[in-house]
């Protein structure tokens, strides 16, 4: 974990709501997919915790939902303008255990870590697929990103308004892939898991007051006991939860 000042470089808008934010400044801590920024907002004592979508030497893009004030003030924010955040934290996606067709899912919010994770994974050789779900058409993004990095992708939408009619689990049927990889709401996650017996990592979302272990407050109980998800996840083994 690190302090650092960014300076942002530009932002683009994804939906009407989702916002990709491109930040320069030091990205040594970053060291794997599924780590976290957390980023302190000019006028609010608390930061927020934003996932990685990817990262590069000096370079970091994040992808953010506006959910408050505090996010919506951090769209408003223009290039050149400086932004303080806790680089590095949490514990990412283990790439080691994805075997050669390994799948990745993500639901709404939890899309843009899986970016940076599809990334490495074809730069190491494997063969990844993507899933995409979202309730509607309107709330799609990072489809056409996804499918410029070679890996086939496919979108569901709840409302059949976009892609394949239903959820990320509709998509699944019939895919065969060594694991998986995921990101997005707990109930997406429960019907994951009992769609697959296969191996699989969960990236869980959590409201965080310190985002490094500190406060405790984002304390969950898994199969080895008391975990906190902002210092012992964000990402955990499907086989470490009580689901």
């Amino acid at each position: 974990m690190k302090e650092v000042e960014y300076e942002i470089l530009h932002t683009r808008p994804l939906t009407a709501d989702v916002f990709e934010l491109t930040l320069r400044g030091d990205t040594g801590e970053i060291t794997a997919p599924g780590q976290f920024l957390d980023l302190k907002i000019p006028g609010y004592y608390l930061r927020r915790p934003i996932s990685v979508c990817d990262w590069d030497a000096g370079r970091a893009a994040l992808v953010c939902r506006v959910a408050g004030a505090g996010t919506a003030q951090l769209r408003a924010m223009r290039a050149g303008e400086k932004l303080a955040a806790l680089s590095g934290l949490g514990n990412g996606y283990d790439m080691a255990k994805s075997g050669d067709r390994p799948l990745l899912i993500g639901g709404g919010a939890g899309v843009p870590p899986l970016y940076g994770l599809c990334r490495r994974l074809i730069e190491k050789g494997r063969t990844p697929r993507v899933i995409l779900g979202f309730n509607t058409a309107a709330e799609r993004f990072f489809e056409e990103e996804f499918q410029a990095l070679g890996a086939e992708t496919a979108v569901t939408t709840a409302d059949g308004s976009y892609g394949i009619r239903g959820f990320v689990t509709d998509a699944m049927k019939g895919l065969d892939f060594t694991s998986f990889y995921a990101c997005g709401p707990a109930p997406m996650f429960r019907a994951i898991l009992r769609a697959t017996d296969r191996p699989g990592q969960l990236s869980l979302e959590a409201r965080m007051g310190c985002g490094f272990g500190a406060c405790m407050g984002c304390t969950i109980e898994t199969v080895n006991g008391p975990k906190r998800i902002c210092k012992d996840g964000p990402v955990f083994d499907r086989e470490a939860l009580t689901w």
